[in-house]
């Protein structure tokens, strides 16, 4: 049992910033890479960031330079910081876990939040 609670989405102007939270609890024995998706209205989900349990991060062209993902690993914890937000950033924002269990130590299992909004005005 994993679950992964999302916080700090919001309504921001553009150019504004945004600071999301994503912490995971449960039957944790380690947690590997963590990122985020987002998803708008229509359209298929989408690679945000991702960051692996060394700190290694990898981002989607759009967001390079705009988004910081970071982790805080002793609060089984991903965050992301966006800044400059532009009116095509507005979606649901989706956090994921890649989860060792306790009860499974070898295998891994991905497990997602349920998604915040994040709306940014012209």
């Amino acid at each position: 049992q994993v679950q992964l609670v999302e916080s700090g989405g919001g309504l921001v102007q553009a150019g504004g910033s945004l600071r999301l939270s994503c912490a995971a609890s449960g039957s944790i024995f380690n947690i590997n890479d963590m990122g985020w998706y987002r998803q708008a209205p229509g359209k298929q989900r989408e690679l945000v960031a991702t960051i692996t349990g060394s700190g290694r991060t990898n981002y989607a062209d759009s967001m390079k330079g705009r988004f910081t993902i970071s982790r805080d690993n002793a609060k089984n914890t991903v965050y992301l910081q966006m800044n400059s937000l532009k009116p095509e950033d507005t979606a649901v924002y989706y956090c994921y876990a890649a989860v060792v269990t306790t009860a499974s130590y070898f295998d891994e299992y991905d497990y997602w939040g349920q998604g915040t909004q994040v709306s940014v005005s012209s």
